[in-house]
């Protein structure tokens, strides 16, 4: 339930998108502000409107939080979504600057992008599976900062999920039927978590009809052309000292970054 007011929501909401812009992200929760996730969800809602105003472009949408102990660990029964900019879309191979972000954190993913219109009332498994065009292994780049008290889940969805970035991968074509992978996340050359028998597309898809559900509710609709992270399978893992960032996946492609 939502308990702040208008006033406030917008107040909170250019603050937000002011500390983003300075690469300050969540400057704002030094103070020790209470949100509800309600609450939360409308300034995320509001910065989105407020950098569409200026000229960016939302190419899709971010899931997060998939995992059961991630949810508990914000305080959520649900998972969590962001918004995707043009902006901060990237190629395979990129070169970053780390000063760029605030406490650069990397998380090993897979996304999809839409052949169609998504219509919600129509929403079934089979009906998203023919409606993807291809899968892409990708790094999601995060601020991983929180100063606000725990649980975080406000804070991260008022900072759009503290997503930051994409780095692409190459695509690969609808598979014609199940294929097995792993998807490993690579520092320089150390191997920083692994994930093995991933199925698709079970478990890749699990939570999009959820993400169309919740967008609906603010009268966004997904689109053709979209691209949609569909979740991670662990928390984000701040890069440190590293530079060479690597995704890797047995079925679906190899991905890279430098943060210099």
């Amino acid at each position: 339930m939502a308990f702040l007011s208008q006033k406030e929501l917008d107040l909170y909401s250019n603050k937000i998108l002011e500390d983003y812009d300075s690469k300050n992200p969540s400057a704002i929760f030094k103070d020790k502000i209470e949100l509800t996730n309600e609450d939360a969800l409308i300034i995320q809602s509001n910065v989105a409107q407020l950098r569409k105003k200026r000229g960016e472009e939302i190419i899709g949408y971010k899931i997060g939080c998939v995992s059961k102990d991630t949810q508990k660990k914000m305080g959520f029964r649900q998972p969590a979504c962001g918004y995707l900019w043009k902006s901060e879309l990237y190629q395979n191979g990129v070169t970053l600057n780390k000063k760029n972000y605030t406490n650069p954190s990397m998380e090993a993913e897979f996304g999809v992008i839409l052949n169609r219109d998504i219509k919600p009332e129509l929403s079934s498994f089979d009906y998203i599976l023919q409606s993807i065009e291809g899968i892409y292994p990708l790094i999601e780049i995060h601020n991983l900062i929180f100063y606000g008290n725990e649980p975080y889940g406000a804070e991260l969805l008022s900072n759009n999920a503290i997503h930051a970035g994409v780095v692409l991968g190459q695509e690969t074509k609808l598979p014609a039927k199940e294929i097995e992978t792993d998807l490993k996340l690579i520092y320089d050359n150390d191997i920083i978590d692994t994930w093995t028998n991933k199925i698709w597309p079970n478990d890749m898809l699990s939570e999009i009809i959820w993400l169309i559900k919740e967008q609906a509710k603010n009268n966004n609709c997904l689109r053709k052309g979209n691209l949609i992270l569909t979740g991670a399978y662990g928390f984000p893992v701040p890069l440190k000292d590293k530079k060479l960032v690597k995704v890797i996946s047995s079925a679906f492609g190899n991905v890279k970054a430098i943060f210099d």
